[in-house]
């Protein structure tokens, strides 16, 4: 008889997100078990008790998702997993804490097919504003534009806040690279006029971006929402645009909503899952990962 395939799913949360279940099930796992308030700490005994109750071959058919809400705790119980394999005990690990990793891939790889497609232009240069951005998709989705190239600053409610979040973005996702900025939600009038891009990453039923400001953005070239609950994040743009005009925008501003993004975002996120089961050689996969396979998903949508 075939072994089952087993993904063992990690969350410091007191509960496993069930839309990441599903969607394992549904990539064709066989076993989705759910392991809760996980520390970091515990990674390694955990990890090495999936590794050595199977043969090489068994683990193969054996994966470990790693969920939460904390973008930078799941980057180091990635980190964790990899120093307690011990090849050729060795399984496969996927990171994507409140589906954040997928969702902030998703969100930069149509805007970015978007500026592309409406502007003929790319990221590089373009600035960029993470609206509400202090969450664990905000920090990703900066994170991504930055490393395509962008000048991106983190808005938050509290200045200090968002510029600490900046830093850790910088240090612990964009190797120092990416020199991301933050800045006070305060100052968006200032800062819309010589935004290029703007993410709504704030939670959901939160206007982060008015009718006023939207008009007031004389450079905007793409905005993005990832909220699909009203009001919508940003004035004039709901959750079907597709690339859509800007209700309002006097630079032509075309918008990306919600439906779009989650679009990618569930292809994205299915398909790293199958990557996981079908690999021959384990992989360790996180928001570049993503990233990646939603640039792919975005150019043919």
């Amino acid at each position: 008889m075939e072994k089952p395939y087993i993904l063992h799913m990690f969350t410091p949360e007191k509960n496993l997100s069930p839309f990441d279940v599903n969607m394992a099930l549904d990539a064709g796992w066989t076993s989705a078990i759910p392991y809760l308030h996980v520390e970091s700490g515990e990674i390694q005994a955990l990890v090495q008790d999936a590794i050595f109750s199977r043969s090489p071959g068994g683990l193969k058919r054996t994966g470990i998702f790693i969920g939460g809400r904390d973008a930078k705790m799941a980057v180091d119980m990635v980190r964790s997993a990899a120093k307690a394999m011990v090849p050729p005990f060795e399984v496969s690990v996927f990171a994507d804490p409140s589906g954040a990793f997928t969702t902030a891939a998703a969100m930069v790889a149509v805007v970015e097919q978007e500026l592309a497609t409406k502007f003929h232009m790319d990221l590089k240069g373009k600035k960029v504003l993470a609206l509400g951005g202090t969450g664990p998709v905000g920090q990703i989705a900066a994170t991504l534009a930055a490393k395509a190239g962008a000048v991106v600053k983190i808005i938050g409610r509290q200045l200090e806040k968002a510029q600490t979040i900046a830093t850790l973005c910088d240090t612990e996702f964009g190797d120092g690279q990416t020199q991301i900025e933050g800045d006070a939600d305060a100052n968006k009038a200032e800062l819309i006029k010589d935004a290029d891009i703007v993410f709504a990453t704030a939670a959901a039923g939160i206007q982060v971006l008015s009718a006023e400001l939207v008009a007031a953005a004389p450079q905007l070239k793409v905005a993005a929402d990832v909220n699909a609950v009203p009001p919508s994040g940003i004035a004039g743009l709901d959750a079907h645009h597709r690339g859509n005009p800007i209700a309002g925008s006097q630079s032509g501003a075309v918008g990306v909503g919600a439906l779009a993004i989650g679009n990618v975002k569930y292809k994205t996120q299915s398909a790293l899952l199958k990557r996981m089961r079908e690999t021959d050689k384990p992989v360790y996969l996180s928001f570049d990962d993503a990233f990646e396979l939603a640039r792919e998903f975005a150019r043919s949508s």
